[in-house]
């Protein structure tokens, strides 16, 4: 196999090998988890590579060139590693997925086979499919920018620039009612005006959904207080008591760049471009034409 360590060619040429297979799951939390098919548990890399997990992985598919590499990963449910709830609250999309051929004899004889990312990912009857991408497919995605009058930046992005920690775009605060993972009310959220939430994000940071966020749909008042209301629910359970962020929202507009954020320096849009009505226009009469006439 190309780049492989020359101990580990040198076992597999030997015709008696003791070889097995790893995985490791890095989370966009930080944490990760370690698997093997190995009867007895494997460490290396700081990473301990569990052999009760049950996991196991299909034929992995490689090519040259550009095309993608390809492979699936099934597995048991369990408390102790991958947990149903985890995997519906998105915990694992877009994972970092390793797998290495590696010599349980001596596993510092092993050989990196597969690097990418967690995709599509099927649960039924406690156990679970997931779709594993090479690192490949980051070229299909469609790049560069676009002639738009809203801004194409996400709002603290690099592209933006701008700093969200600073006092009055966001607010930590405790829960005090939630309904159905989607709705929040405060008595009230003094120093913010009805809809500055409004496209902005609400970040759990304590209880069983820490580490979940939601887009917000809209921010206003109501009878019964400062509501907030997610596009989608927060996918774990949260509790009056947990700790959320609330974080600012951007409408893409350059008068809200300028007004809210004192930002427009960074705008990454085209407000001066004229719109479709003034590509569609035709030479007429009647009506008036703000450029002259035109017949």
């Amino acid at each position: 196999m190309s780049g492989m360590d020359a101990a580990l060619q040198a076992h597999l040429e030997s015709g008696l090998t003791t070889l097995c297979r790893c995985w490791a799951i890095r989370r966009q939390d930080g944490q990760t988890f370690g698997f093997t098919d190995h009867d007895l548990d494997l460490s290396f890399d700081g990473v301990l590579f569990k052999a009760d997990s049950g996991l196991t992985a299909l034929a992995l598919q490689q090519s040259t060139g550009l095309s993608v590499d390809n492979t699936e990963a099934m597995g048991a449910l369990s408390d102790a590693s991958l947990r149903e709830e985890d995997i519906a609250a998105g915990r694992f999309d877009g994972a970092e997925v390793s797998a290495w051929l590696v010599n349980w004899a001596d596993v510092d004889m092993r050989h990196l086979q597969f690097r990418g990312t967690i995709g599509e990912i099927r649960r039924s009857g406690g156990a679970f499919q997931a779709e594993l991408r090479g690192v490949s497919e980051q070229l299909n995605r469609p790049l560069g920018r676009v002639y738009q009058k809203p801004c194409s930046a996400v709002l603290g992005d690099r592209a933006c620039g701008f700093d969200m920690d600073q006092p009055g775009y966001a607010i930590e605060c405790d829960v005090q009612q939630v309904e159905g993972g989607q709705r929040f009310l405060w008595d009230g959220l003094p120093g913010f005006d009805p809809k500055w939430f409004q496209r902005g994000r609400l970040v759990v940071l304590s209880g069983a959904a820490a580490g979940l966020w939601g887009t917000i749909k809209s921010d206003g008042e109501d009878g019964q207080g400062r509501s907030i209301l997610l596009w989608e629910p927060i996918r774990q359970a949260i509790l009056a008591g947990d700790r959320v962020r609330l974080e600012a929202g951007c409408d893409k507009r350059l008068t809200t760049c300028r007004l809210k954020f004192d930002n427009a320096l960074n705008f990454q849009g085209f407000p001066d471009i004229p719109g479709e009505d003034w590509v569609m226009a035709v030479p007429k009469q009647s009506g008036a034409n703000t450029g002259g006439s035109r017949r």
